[in-house]
């Protein structure tokens, strides 16, 4: 029996998870050691620095754009917890960089380990909303430019997840010289209902989540008998007590809470709710993977398949739907579909080849 490209860059540690293939159990008997590096970069914000996380195979000394990859977080939790949590024993930041990539995550500002603006420390209603789309994109458009120095690179692979794909198209659609290619997870477009972080009346500069709230959100959608299944036991708790971490001030609370910034809220209301795309799709002139989960009930299926419709000038473009997955089907009984799906693209070079 022999690795065909889609297996052989499943090297995974930690126990065997559901649904892995003979070849993915066989090469997780054999894990690669990787190597992390965490730093404080500058933002465009004076005074403000943001968290960057880096993992590669301790054995790798080359680094290309095609072999790179910046994550990107949505509009209330940070990349850390969504990106690189253990879970089961692996994390989806492990499972490419075990196959040969050089792969980043950033939180912005406001978020996770980068610094608050100092109106986070204030109270909400004294500010108007933080961290706007074109905020994030500075961000992004910092840690690109530190990643090409530090690897002597000028293009990588871009992942935004829910407002992250906002972000990460906005940013491609202005640098399609500097992307390799787009993966858009859970993507925002046009709504005709509320998003679900917004409570309505007016918007302070950030708002408050509880754990309770952040469990009620994810599995909104999901048929009662659906529910006990589709996260494994644990994990909600382990991402639970690392998310709820991350927020200085909220781990101090009982019980605990969350600051999120609520720019992405004001965007919603101003853009996407009042029928005025952030960006545009066409301007994307870079391969681009859709993935969504058949119960998202964030971004529901609709705003994905526009999205896709609308990559007119993408080289080339892939749609792909996740049954029985949420808005969360990263931290899901089915997030291996997700994994996989996402690595054939990151691998593919193309049609034809």
């Amino acid at each position: 029996m022999r690795f065909t490209k889609r297996t052989a860059v499943l090297l995974l540690t930690g126990v065997l998870l559901p649904g892995l293939s003979s070849l993915e159990a066989v090469a997780q008997t054999q894990p690669a050691s990787l190597a992390m590096k965490e730093e404080m970069i500058p933002s465009l914000a004076a005074g403000l620095k943001i968290y960057l996380r880096n993992k590669h195979r301790e054995d790798q000394t080359k680094f290309t754009p095609e072999k790179t990859v910046l994550f990107v977080h949505g509009s209330t939790y940070p990349a850390e917890t969504s990106f690189d949590l253990p879970l089961g024993g692996m994390s989806w930041m492990d499972y490419i960089a075990r196959g040969g990539f050089d792969v980043w995550l950033l939180d912005l500002r406001g978020y996770g380990r980068s610094d608050r603006p100092k109106e986070m420390d204030e109270p909400a209603d004294a500010h108007e909303p933080l961290m706007r789309t074109p905020d994030a994109v500075e961000d992004v458009a910092s840690a690109v430019s530190h990643i090409f120095k530090e690897r002597s690179i000028d293009k990588l692979n871009l992942i935004g997840w829910s407002w992250g794909t906002t972000v990460m198209g906005s940013y491609t659609a202005t640098h399609n010289d500097t992307v390799a290619k787009l993966v858009l997870y859970a993507p925002q477009w046009l709504r005709t209902e509320p998003s679900l972080t917004d409570k309505g009346g007016p918007l302070g500069a950030y708002r408050f989540v509880s754990v309770a709230e952040a469990k009620e959100r994810w599995l909104k959608g999901v048929a009662a008998d659906q529910r006990e299944s589709l996260i494994p036991a644990g994990w909600f708790e382990q991402w639970a007590a690392a998310t709820f971490n991350t927020d200085p001030w909220g781990r101090a609370q009982e019980p605990k809470k969350l600051r999120a910034p609520n720019g992405t809220v004001a965007d919603s209301r101003e853009y996407w709710a009042a029928g005025k795309p952030k960006y545009d799709p066409a301007d994307i002139k870079v391969p681009t993977l859709v993935i969504h989960a058949e119960w998202d009930a964030d971004l529901p299926s609709p705003m994905a398949h526009a999205v896709f419709a609308r990559l007119k000038n993408a080289p080339w473009k892939r749609f792909v739907e996740i049954g029985e997955g949420t808005h969360t089907v990263i931290m899901e009984k089915n997030r291996m579909q997700l994994f996989r799906e996402v690595q054939l693209f990151l691998n593919d070079t193309g049609p034809g080849s």
